[in-house]
């Protein structure tokens, strides 16, 4: 279900969804952790991020010091449904009366240069920031001249000033996003879906080294809050919390961080068919094998074979724990980046309610023959010959293998 309301959202381009402080918190610390001067002397540009409402501004300006910024930017998209209306995310609400001036929705720029305890309560905290904003000293709070599209030259200017773009980025415009931030040489931690992974214009730069996945959320689940919860997020929906749940939603970045470079713990291929948990391999012979690529298929992460020097099929979501010093990526089976493939003449597809139709559809991924026509599930005919093709692929191979 969460993968299919993820989808709906992005095709709605409903792309309203705010990320939770711990979220943030855990995965910029796993990099602070690895690397304690990542930030330091730094420009960070949050720039789909309304500073009333994003916790990506809230934890930034919170952490100035600490982590040793030299300056925070953030800028909001005017089009938010709640943009202007977290005002208590300061604080009291009277530190951000009505301006004459100011109209009621804008898209906002703040510029943090400098944070201290400016009420002298021996504590800093949001209401000292506010209290700066407003005066306009040393930091800036300004409306921006446009609607804030990360797109517009206003806010292309703002992003030439930065080091490190810390957001979640619009899900419909994922692609163009990533894009804009690798032309531009910057140093990125962003949220996006894991279908991204098999995009064209992402998997080059994941099997480049330029990209990768973060340290990631807390067991694989995303919660975010979003005003259009109840238009499309039926069965993940939170009604207690306000909270819609994700399981395919992963940080993309190309900061370094601790678990990046643990090994996977793994058992030898012999092991696996004697002792995996998973019943399509405990008791079999061997792997089964691609019949369009020279490749076994690994369907689950934890039964990657640790001894053989072959290339190897595994999910998507290996690349959540992928160690590339332990591993080399090879190619997709998705698009078949990087790799040649056998191409098949039209096949005569038929689903699982015995619907037959002619597509092309095998030459779309990693196929595996069958003796019999399989039950329960869409398969293909071709020559008399039977075959079903299996999910997203990254096709991997062991580094400096001794065996």
């Amino acid at each position: 279900m969460a993968n299919k309301n993820l989808t709906s959202a992005k095709r709605e381009k409903n792309d309203e969804f705010y990320t939770q402080y711990g979220d943030i918190q855990k995965e910029i610390e796993a990099y602070l952790e690895y690397d304690p001067d990542v930030f330091r002397n730094k420009v960070v540009y949050c720039n789909c991020d309304d500073p009333f409402e994003s916790n990506f501004f809230r934890y930034f300006v919170l952490n100035f010091n600490k982590i040793g910024l030299k300056q925070l930017i953030t800028t909001s998209y005017k089009q938010s449904p709640i943009a202007n209306t977290q005002l208590k995310l300061f604080g009291d609400d009277k530190f951000f009366e009505k301006s004459k001036g100011r109209p009621k929705v804008t898209a906002n720029k703040f510029i943090i240069n400098k944070v201290h305890d400016i009420d002298g309560d021996g504590e800093f905290n949001l209401k000292d920031v506010a209290k700066q904003l407003k005066a306009n000293k040393q930091n800036e709070w300004t409306p921006l001249e446009g609607d804030g599209d990360f797109r517009s030259d206003e806010c292309i200017n703002l992003l030439n000033q930065s080091d490190i773009v810390a957001t979640n980025p619009p899900f419909s415009l994922f692609r163009e996003y990533v894009k804009q931030l690798v032309e531009n040489n910057k140093m990125f931690v962003i949220i996006g879906s894991m279908n991204a992974i098999t995009y064209k214009e992402i998997f080059p730069l994941i099997k480049n080294n330029k990209l990768w996945l973060g340290n990631g959320f807390h067991a694989g689940n995303a919660y975010f809050f979003t005003p259009n919860t109840r238009d499309f997020a039926t069965g993940v929906f939170d009604a207690k919390t306000g909270l819609v749940k994700f399981r395919n939603v992963c940080w993309f970045t190309n900061l370094d961080h601790g678990r990046r470079h643990q090994p996977l713990p793994l058992m030898t291929m012999s092991d696996n068919l004697k002792y995996s948990k998973h019943k399509n391999i405990k008791g079999n012979n061997k792997y089964d094998e691609y019949d369009n690529y020279d490749a076994i298929d690994v369907s689950f992460t934890d039964a990657i074979p640790g001894d053989y020097d072959g290339v190897m099929g595994v999910p998507i979501s290996f690349l959540d724990k992928y160690n590339p010093d332990q591993f080399e990526i090879i190619g997709l089976t998705k698009t078949w980046f990087g790799t040649a493939i056998k191409t098949y003449p039209p096949q005569i597809q038929v689903n699982s309610n015995g619907k037959r139709s002619v597509v092309t559809k095998l030459n779309d991924g990693a196929t595996l023959r069958q003796d019999s026509p399989p039950t329960g599930q869409t398969y293909y005919v071709v020559d008399d010959c039977y075959y079903i093709q299996v999910y997203a692929r990254v096709l991997i191979k062991h580094k400096n293998l001794t065996t």
